[in-house]
């Protein structure tokens, strides 16, 4: 960014979905800006109608996540000099969902995709048991870590080119975590997710582009657990054939 010139440009996306339309701002420019703070000057001082979503600031809920010159980002942890174009901005709500209005996405069909893979807990022992011992060093235990991390923030969801292609397609993170259960010890229906993961729409739609591991904010790595599935899937099949 030109740090002769103190005002940026900002492109945003406002309306719904199949209403969209964009509408330019001019912002003041300061150092350690990040692309948060230019949206929250926008709705604070030039239209209070702006709608987007935030909660913690600091890159620990994820809410925040908006396409920044068409890449999928956390906004709280994306610094304008790092992405500005010319003293440029382009700002929109994530892809691959519907929008509720302007940069806030509808987070409704990623998590029914959480549910449709079978992503969540299955305990293999109720309240009353005796608490289950996991051994930290497990070689089930370091897999099921490697994606825990994941706090559902949707940046891999909407860089993903097949899940913008297929609709059906369950998507990274939800795969992520289908993997995450697989893994883990404390988790009993192994099969129901093989089952869930293996359909139309599954592990075996990805097309390991990768997008998904390269923009995750937290550095996880959901086409590795995809492949993961992949293998599983294809060894119970063989294993039903028998």
């Amino acid at each position: 960014m030109d740090q002769k010139d103190n005002t940026l440009k900002v492109t945003v996306s406002r309306g719904t979905s199949g209403e969209q339309f964009e509408q330019e701002f001019e912002v003041p420019a300061y150092e350690n800006q990040t692309v948060l703070d230019v949206v929250s000057w926008i709705q604070q001082n030039s239209d209070p109608t702006l709608s987007y979503r935030f909660a913690c600031r600091v890159g620990m809920c994820g809410s925040c996540a908006m396409m920044v010159n068409g890449e999928p980002r956390w906004t709280c942890r994306t610094h304008v000099k790092k992405v500005v174009r010319k003293n440029t901005l382009s700002i929109a709500p994530l892809r691959n969902l519907p929008v509720v209005k302007d940069l806030a996405a509808d987070m409704t069909p990623f998590f029914d995709k959480w549910v449709d893979a079978e992503g969540y807990h299955h305990p293999t022992r109720t309240r009353h048991d005796p608490m289950q011992e996991v051994t930290p060093n497990d070689e089930e235990r370091n897999r099921a870590n490697a994606g825990i991390e994941c706090i559902n923030c949707a940046v891999c969801y909407a860089a993903c080119d097949t899940v913008a292609n297929n609709d059906a397609y369950l998507g990274p993170a939800a795969l992520q975590r289908a993997w995450t259960l697989y893994n883990d010890q404390k988790n009993e229906n192994g099969q129901a997710i093989l089952d869930a993961v293996s359909r139309d729409g599954g592990c075996h739609s990805c097309h390991s582009m990768g997008s998904c591991s390269l923009y995750c904010p937290n550095e996880l790595d959901p086409m590795s657990a995809i492949a993961g599935l992949k293998r599983e899937t294809a060894k119970n099949l063989f294993r039903r054939r028998r």
